[in-house]
C-alpha cells in the first residue's frame, strides 16, 4: 500500500539535522517529496553504501510514504553504522513485521523497551510487542474466508478502496495519469468505475468517473456514495497548493441531471490536517471517516459525523478507545448488519494494515481480527460487502498484478446467520378531543442505558422513525419537537431487547430481519395543563413516600430534568371518607413529602409548589366503590410557568455553518 493513494501523506514532523551532508536532499524531505529524497541519497550510497545518514533518510522516506517493506534494510544499515534516533529501532521493528519477520521484530522491540524513556513511544512499543505475542493464537483461528484476485480490473498500477453502487464498482487508481506525485514518484490517483454483477466485473467498461471529480494534479482518494445514490463524499488533496488542499480534505458532489456536480469541501474538515476514507452508514444519516486531527488517541483515528435531512453534516465525534489506538485506524465501512469494518496498524495484526470487525454485543464493543487469508503481513484494507457473505477489499500482498490490488472474498461459514434488529416507532400527540394524532418533525434520540447517544432521527410527515438496535440491550428514547407556535414536553421512555432475541438455531435464511414497534406520545407544553400521575400510593392515613411511589415520582424527576424551563404545582387529593379538615392536612403532607423527595433527586425546590386539596376537587362525587375512591385519591402536577428552553446538544441546527450549502 502506498500512503499517497489512500491515506495520502500525513504531516511531516521529523526535524532535519542542520549539519546534513546534502542540504538539497534534506529540503526535499522536509517538503514531503520522499521519492526525490530517496533518489538523491541513493546516489550517495552508490559511492558509500555504509553512509549512516543516507541510509537513515532513505528508510525514513520509505516509512513516511508508507513503504515499510522497502525501509527495513536501510534502517538496519543505518544502525549498524552508528545512527542513533529515539524511534529508529521501533520503526525498524515495524518494517520487519511488514516483511513477515516476526521473531526479528520481537527482538528489536525487546531491546527498544529496555532503553526507551519517552512514555508515548514506550506505550506504542508495548502495544506492538503484545500484538506480536498474540499472532500465534491468531494464526490458529478457524477461518471460512476464501479470497481471489479481481484480475478484471487490476493492473501494475494501484487499484484500491472498492465500493459497490447500483450495478457498478467504484475504485481509485493511478492507471491513466501522467502527472507525478513527488512524494512517491508515482502518478496521481483518480476515481474510476466499471459495470459489475456482484463480483463479476466487466473490465472493458472501466472509465473515469467524471472530469469534475478527477484532477490531473491532485490525488482523488477513497469514496463513499449515500444509499440513495445521490451524494458522493470522497477524499482529495496533496496538490501542493496552500489554500484548501494543502493536505487532504473531504469533498461532496451531488448526482443531478445524470452527472456529478462540482465538488465542494465539507464543513467538518479540520484545516491543516488529514481527513479521508469516508463511509456512509446504511441509512445515510451518519458519515464515518478517518482523521489525524488533534484530540485523538494517536496517529489516525476514526470519527463519525451526523447528517440531517437537508444534507448538512454536523456533530463530529471520535469513535473512542475501543476502536481507536495509538496506531493508524482508518477505512471504515458499516455493513447491513451494523458491524463496523476497518483497518488498523494498532490492533494486534500480521503487519501493516490489517482488517478488523467491531461488533456491539450486550452493550459492549468488541474488535476482532479477520485473520488469514483476508489479512497478511502486507497492507489489507478497504472492506466492502455487497452481500452478507461476500464483497471486496484491497491488498498489496505478494502475487498480485502489482502494487495495490482489489480482491473479492466469500465467507463460507456454514453457521453464518445474520439477524438485523430494528425499532420502528411513531410520534403522536393528543388533539383537542384528547384523541391521538400524528406529530411530524420530531427529533428522536436513541440512547444506551448509560445515556450515550447511539443514533437520532427526525420524523417525517407520517411521524415514523427507525433505529437499528442490538440484542440483549436496554435503551432510552428521547423525543423533542422544535419550531412552530405550539410547544411540547420533551418525552423519554425505555425500550429493551433483552429476552427478545431470535433463536439462530431455527433460522434457515442467511439474513433475517426482526422489527419491534413503539409509540411515543408528546404532550403539549401549556401553562395550567394538568397531568395525573398513576400509581402514587400511600399507606392508610400516612404521607411517607413508599418505594413504589418513589419509582413513579422518578418519572416526574426525569420530565423536570428534560424540561428545565417549566415550573410545576404538585398536588395531592383524597377521597371523602374522612373529615374535610383531616383530608386537607393529609393531602398537604403528602404533596410536601412528594416535593421533598423530588428535591433529593436534584430538582431545584424553586421549580415546585406543593399543594394539598383534600377532598375539594373530587373527580367522582358520591363515589361508592373502591375503584371510584381510588380515582379521587390521586396525585397530579400542573405546569404553572413556562420559561425559555436552553439551547442544548440536542439542537442540531446549532452545529450548522450558515454559509454551508445543503447540496440537496
Amino acid at each position: 500500500m502506498n500512503i499517497n493513494k489512500h491515506t495520502f501523506i500525513l504531516a511531516v514532523t521529523f526535524l532535519v539535522a542542520s549539519c546534513s551532508v546534502n542540504k538539497k536532499a534534506n529540503k526535499e524531505f522536509s517538503l514531503g517529496r520522499f521519492q526525490n529524497t530517496i533518489d538523491m541519497y541513493s546516489k550517495i550510497l552508490e559511492k558509500n553504501p555504509d553512509d549512516a545518514e543516507a541510509n537513515f533518510f532513505i528508510a525514513e522516506s520509505y516509512r513516511q510514504s508508507n513503504r515499510f517493506f522497502e525501509s527495513a534494510p536501510y534502517y538496519e544499515k543505518a544502525m549498524l553504522n552508528g545512527m542513533e534516533n529515539d524511534s529508529i529501532k521501533l520503526n525498524y521493528a515495524f518494517a520487519l513485521k511488514s516483511r513477515g519477520e516476526y521473531d526479528k521484530a520481537r527482538v528489536q522491540l525487546d531491546e527498544y523497551l529496555q532503553e526507551v524513556e519517552d512514555e508515548d513511544l514506550q506505550a506504542r512499543a508495548n502495544e506492538e510487542f503484545e500484538s506480536l505475542n498474540y499472532l500465534e493464537e491468531l494464526k490458529k483461528k478457524k477461518n471460512y474466508f476464501r479470497v481471489k484476485n479481481l484480475k478484471a480490473v487490476n493492473t501494475p498500477a494501484p487499484e484500491y478502496a472498492p465500493i459497490y453502487n447500483d450495478g457498478e464498482l467504484y475504485f481509485t487508481s493511478s492507471r491513466s495519469n501522467s502527472k507525478i506525485y513527488l512524494a512517491t514518484g508515482t502518478p496521481f490517483t483518480n476515481i474510476y468505475k466499471a459495470k459489475t454483477k456482484g463480483a463479476k466485473v466487466d473490465g472493458n467498461t472501466v472509465e473515469s468517473i467524471s472530469d469534475l471529480i478527477n484532477s490531473p494534479n491532485a490525488n482523488e482518494g477513497s469514496l463513499t456514495i449515500s444509499p440513495d445514490g445521490k451524494t458522493m463524499v470522497f477524499a482529495k488533496g496533496n496538490s501542493g497548493k496552500r489554500k484548501g488542499t494543502a493536505d487532504v480534505n473531504l469533498y461532496r458532489s451531488i448526482y443531478r441531471n445524470n452527472s456529478w456536480t462540482e465538488p465542494r469541501m465539507l464543513n467538518i474538515n479540520n484545516p491543516g490536517y488529514w481527513d479521508s476514507s469516508p463511509a456512509f452508514s446504511r441509512d445515510g444519516r451518519t458519515l464515518y471517516f478517518a482523521s489525524n486531527r488533534p484530540g485523538g488517541y494517536g496517529g489516525v483515528d476514526l470519527y463519525s459525523a451526523r447528517r440531517n435531512a437537508r444534507g448538512r453534516f454536523y456533530k463530529v465525534k471520535n469513535l473512542g478507545p475501543e476502536i481507536n489506538t495509538s496506531g493508524n485506524d482508518m477505512f471504515p465501512y458499516v455493513s447491513d448488519d451494523g458491524h463496523l469494518y476497518f483497518s488498523s496498524t494498532g490492533h494486534p495484526g500480521f503487519g501493516g494494515l490489517d482488517l478488523f470487525v467491531a461488533r456491539r454485543q450486550n452493550g459492549v464493543t468488541t474488535v476482532e481480527n479477520l485473520g488469514v487469508p483476508v489479512n497478511s503481513n502486507a497492507d489489507d484494507f478497504g472492506m466492502y460487502l455487497f452481500k452478507a457473505d461476500r464483497g471486496f477489499f484491497t491488498s498489496n500482498r505478494d502475487g498480485g498484478a502489482g502494487d495495490d490490488d482489489i480482491y473479492t472474498f466469500l465467507n463460507e461459514d456454514p453457521n453464518l446467520r445474520v439477524v438485523n434488529y430494528y425499532l420502528e416507532g411513531v410520534t403522536m400527540t393528543h388533539d383537542d378531543n384528547d384523541s391521538l394524532k400524528i406529530l411530524p418533525k420530531v427529533n428522536v434520540q436513541l440512547l444506551d442505558y448509560n445515556g450515550i447517544e447511539l443514533d437520532n432521527a427526525t420524523t417525517s410527515d407520517d411521524g415514523k422513525f427507525l433505529f437499528r438496535v442490538y440484542e440483549h440491550e436496554h435503551y432510552n428514547l428521547v423525543a423533542k419537537k422544535e419550531g412552530g407556535s405550539q410547544k411540547y414536553l420533551i418525552t423519554r421512555q425505555p425500550f429493551t431487547t433483552v429476552g427478545k432475541s431470535a433463536d439462530r438455531d431455527t433460522l434457515t435464511q442467511l439474513v433475517t430481519e426482526v422489527r419491534f414497534d413503539t409509540l411515543m406520545v408528546l404532550e403539549k407544553l401549556e401553562k395550567d395543563k394538568i397531568f395525573v400521575m398513576e400509581n402514587i400510593y400511600y399507606d392508610l392515613d400516612r404521607y411517607e413516600i413508599r418505594d413504589d411511589a418513589a419509582l413513579e415520582l422518578d418519572k416526574l424527576v426525569t420530565i423536570l430534568k428534560d424540561n428545565p424551563e417549566i415550573k410545576i404545582e404538585l398536588s395531592s387529593h383524597t377521597d371523602d371518607r374522612q373529615t374535610d379538615q383531616y383530608n386537607l392536612r393529609l393531602s398537604e403532607r403528602r404533596a410536601r413529602a412528594a416535593v421533598d423527595y423530588i428535591a433529593t433527586q436534584g430538582i431545584d425546590q424553586t421549580r415546585m409548589i406543593a399543594r394539598g386539596y383534600g377532598e375539594s376537587k373530587l373527580l367522582i362525587p358520591n363515589a361508592t366503590t373502591e375503584e371510584q375512591h381510588q380515582v379521587n385519591r390521586r396525585t397530579e402536577f400542573k405546569i404553572i410557568d413556562v420559561g425559555q428552553r436552553p439551547v442544548s446538544e440536542f439542537d442540531e441546527d446549532a452545529y450548522f455553518d450558515e454559509e454551508e450549502d445543503s447540496g440537496e
